[in-house]
C-alpha cells in the first residue's frame, strides 16, 4: 500500500512569507542583518534550536525563545488560510484509492495542529510526526523513518513531498521517493538535495507522472 508522507511549511501551504516576517522581526530586535535571501539561506525548513544555536549561540534559553517565535507564527496565522493549489483533490484522490497519509514537518506541534486546522485538512492525518519530537529532526531522516515505522511501510511504498534543503536531505535519505514543491526554490536547487522530480503545487502537470507512479508502487 503506497504512502504519501507531507511536509507542511512551503508544501501544504505557503506559510513562509509569515515565519519570515517574524524571524526578520527577531534578528532585527537582536541587531542582526536581514540581507536579501537570509531566511531561505540561513532557516528555511531547519529546527529553530539549531538556528539559534547558529546565530544566537549565546542565547540563555533557546527553547523559550523558540517558543515565542512559533507563538507570534500562530497569532498572525489567518483562519482559513489558502492550501497549496490541488492539494485536497490529491488527497480526495489519494484516499479514493486506499492509501495512506502522513505529515511529517519540523515544525511544532501546537502550530501542525494550527496550520492544518487553518486549511480545514486536519481530519485527513492520523499520522502527524514532529521533527522536534523525536531524537533527530530534519535534515536526519528519523522523521521520515518514524512516519514510515507508523504506518506500517517502507521507503520502496513512500512518497514525500519537501520545499526546503533541509527537508528535501531528510527525505532523501529515509530512501523516499523526494519530490519537490517549488515554492521557495527551483527544480535544481530541489535536485541538488535529492529531489526526483518537482511540481510548482497539485495542479501541475507533472501529476500525472507522480500518480502514475503510486500506481505502479502499489501494483
Amino acid at each position: 500500500m503506497p504512502a504519501l508522507l507531507f511536509d507542511l511549511d512551503g508544501t501544504m501551504l505557503n506559510s513562509d512569507p509569515i515565519h519570515e516576517a517574524v524571524f526578520t522581526e527577531l534578528w532585527a530586535s537582536r541587531g542582526l542583518p536581514t540581507p536579501h535571501g537570509f531566511y531561505i539561506e540561513q532557516v528555511h525548513g531547519r529546527l529553530n534550536v539549531d538556528v539559534f544555536a547558529d546565530h544566537l549561540p549565546d542565547e540563555p534559553d533557546p527553547q523559550a525563545l523558540s517558543e515565542w517565535k512559533e507563538a507570534q507564527f500562530r497569532d498572525r496565522l489567518p483562519t482559513p488560510y489558502p492550501e497549496t493549489p490541488g492539494l485536497t483533490t490529491f488527497l480526495d484522490h489519494a484516499q479514493a484509492q486506499g492509501w495512506q497519509l502522513a505529515v511529517v514537518t519540523n515544525a511544532m506541534r501546537l502550530n501542525a495542529e494550527a496550520m492544518l486546522g487553518a486549511i480545514g485538512l486536519r481530519d485527513r492525518f492520523e499520522v502527524i510526526v514532529i521533527g522536534e519530537e523525536c531524537a533527530h529532526g530534519k535534515p536526519h531522516p528519523l522523521p521520515y523513518l518514524t512516519a514510515m515505522e507508523q504506518l506500517g511501510e517502507t521507503p520502496k511504498t513512500c512518497i514525500a513531498f519537501e520545499d526546503s534543503p533541509s527537508g528535501m536531505r531528510a527525505a532523501a535519505a529515509s530512501g523516499a521517493y523526494s519530490i519537490g514543491v517549488r515554492s521557495a526554490l527551483t527544480d535544481d536547487q530541489l535536485r541538488a538535495v535529492g529531489a526526483k522530480m518537482t511540481i510548482e503545487d497539485f495542479t501541475d502537470p507533472a501529476l500525472p507522472d507522480i500518480l502514475a507512479r503510486i500506481e505502479g508502487v502499489a501494483a
